[in-house]
């Protein structure tokens, strides 16, 4: 790629940042969402392509919740038996709307690419602010890379089920695998490669056909299956995980189910390219909640009503990956109507990566803008015109490519590297919700009409919960976080095998200590958090 295209950073030995003046916005005043960034430190410079509707859609479709209920209400389904798949969905959904409620406000406080880690470098006492910006950063980081991952590795295991569904003498192959997840990944970094402007258009389409195809898929399947009984589906409890009670069984199943609603902070990263973004992000990531909260619950207790036959599902998580395949099929009595069924499914999943790894190449651009990655100089460039961070695209695209390379080792291995999502992004939650908490009841915020002109400190934004609702849901939100963290890094039963462990905790680990003793080691000595470009 020709450099004369690209606006570089420039870091100077001061932490401050000058661009070219060719960067600059010339011939206009700067708008709100501009001097909002600037209040902050940062200079405006990607094209704000996205309205309300558009910055839905993306966030809607990267949630992917109903279709993603499909996949992850089977470990806590077979362990806990249906009670505990619905339950478990009520209660995550209450958490994370709680969880979202506090971002929002902090979104609407500081909108910023850079989200959680900028947030905890406002908040946290400044003896340790660098050091919590720099682990929370690496962590939402490396969660989102993650997160591009495994939904290319979704929709590649969800193509080939299709496949063995329509021709059962079809016999996958970790090359096979290998080679669907490079195209995958490849179309969403296409789609991401083109304007932001066509972005937008994009993924106001896709929320449509996101909520077209949720009753394309519940309808046929309710009417055309057979029926469990409510009470089984509502009050029918297994302990297939040898625990020593019941409890235990439901909470080791509430991650995989809560994992469901992880990624409505999409927005949040896509902030510094949204108009209005101070009530728009607020406002897209709470609708974005409501909605797929909605249409994932709905699906998740028609599914519990349709799964009839255990043993075939079970089966069918064997030899075509996911049982709702099979769920279809028996549903429909029919072999192409599940295959169509199927391919809606795969379709929007394809969709959903687009907005995963719009979100996932912002966070590296982010936090290569504030000098915290190797090669941030060059992964913090943006092209001329579309101001796209491209090569944060293209890192993120590198980065896929060859950790889907462990697939032709073992699918054991991929997995244990993916379950690091849902630890590392509560985590973060964890952080900025609890140093929000402290900074809200100790006086730690001004209201804008007291703050003035003042660029220092901090200063509500225009999206606030009243109190003392603001600090009760924030209290919950810490609470929650804490138990979710806890539970995902225990296995879904007593005696697990290597294949049934549950490696979050080995994957999570490592991530955190290679942050601290390479902070101590080398960051400390040049990360100073955001860096104040104005």
């Amino acid at each position: 790629m020709n450099s004369k295209n690209d606006i570089e950073l420039q870091t100077g030995s001061s932490h401050t940042m000058e661009a070219p003046d060719s960067n600059r916005k010339t011939g206009t005043s700067p708008s709100e969402d501009d001097e909002a960034l600037i209040r902050l430190g940062k200079r405006p410079l990607l094209n704000r392509s996205f309205g309300f509707m558009s910055i839905l859609g993306l966030s809607c479709s990267a949630l992917c919740s109903w279709e993603g209920i499909l996949v992850t209400s089977v470990p806590s389904f077979l362990t806990g038996g249906p009670a505990a798949v619905i339950w478990s969905f009520v209660v995550g959904w209450l958490g994370i709307t709680s969880v979202y409620t506090v971002m929002a406000e902090l979104s609407s406080i500081a909108p910023t690419a850079g989200g959680q880690y900028h947030w905890v470098a406002m908040m946290a006492p400044e003896s340790c602010s660098n050091f919590f910006t720099y682990l929370t950063a690496w962590l939402t980081t490396l969660a989102w890379q993650a997160m591009a991952i495994t939904t290319s590795y979704l929709i590649t295991t969800t193509l080939q089920g299709i496949v063995v569904l329509a021709q059962p003498s079809y016999i996958p192959l970790p090359w096979h695998t290998v080679l669907i997840m490079w195209a995958a990944i490849s179309l969403a970094v296409l789609i991401n490669s083109t304007t932001g402007r066509f972005l937008a258009r994009f993924e106001g389409l896709i929320l449509i056909l996101h909520l077209v195809g949720f009753f394309g898929i519940l309808v046929p399947m309710v009417y055309f299956s057979p029926h469990n009984d409510p009470s089984v589906v509502f009050t029918s409890f297994f302990n297939n995980g040898d625990w020593n009670s019941q409890g235990l069984t439901f909470f080791v199943g509430l991650p995989s189910i809560a994992s469901t609603l992880i990624g409505a902070d999409c927005a949040v990263h896509m902030s510094e390219e949204i108009q209005s973004a101070a009530t728009v992000v607020p406002q897209a990531m709470l609708y974005t909640i409501f909605i797929n909260g909605t249409l994932a619950f709905a699906m998740t207790i028609a599914l519990m009503f349709c799964l009839t036959d255990i043993d075939a599902a079970v089966t069918a998580a064997e030899t075509m990956f996911y049982p709702f395949l099979e769920v279809f099929r028996s549903g429909v009595n029919s072999t192409a109507g599940a295959v169509v069924m199927a391919s809606v499914v795969l379709i929007l999943a394809t969709a959903s990566s687009v907005g995963v790894y719009a979100s996932a190449s912002r966070m590296i651009w982010s936090f290569a803008r504030d000098n915290g990655l190797p090669f941030s100089r060059h992964l913090s460039k943006l092209t001329r015109g579309s101001s796209l961070p491209i090569y944060a695209i293209l890192s993120t695209m590198g980065i896929a490519g060859l950790l889907s390379l462990i697939v032709l080792g073992s699918s054991v291995a991929l997995s244990a590297l993916l379950s690091l999502i849902v630890a590392a992004l509560y985590s973060s939650y964890l952080l900025v919700c609890g140093l929000f908490l402290w900074r809200r009841c100790t006086g730690g915020f001004q209201h804008s009409e007291d703050a003035g002109n003042q660029s220092e400190g901090l200063v509500w934004g225009p999206w606030k919960l009243p109190e003392p609702l603001g600090i009760l849901n924030n209290v919950f939100a810490c609470v929650y976080s804490a138990v979710l963290l806890f539970w995902s890094f225990w296995p879904q039963t007593f005696e697990p095998t290597p294949e049934t462990f549950n490696w979050s905790i080995l994957i999570f680990g490592a991530v955190v200590l290679f942050s601290v003793v390479w902070y101590i080691l080398r960051a400390r000595h040049y990360f100073r958090g955001p860096i104040k470009e104005i």
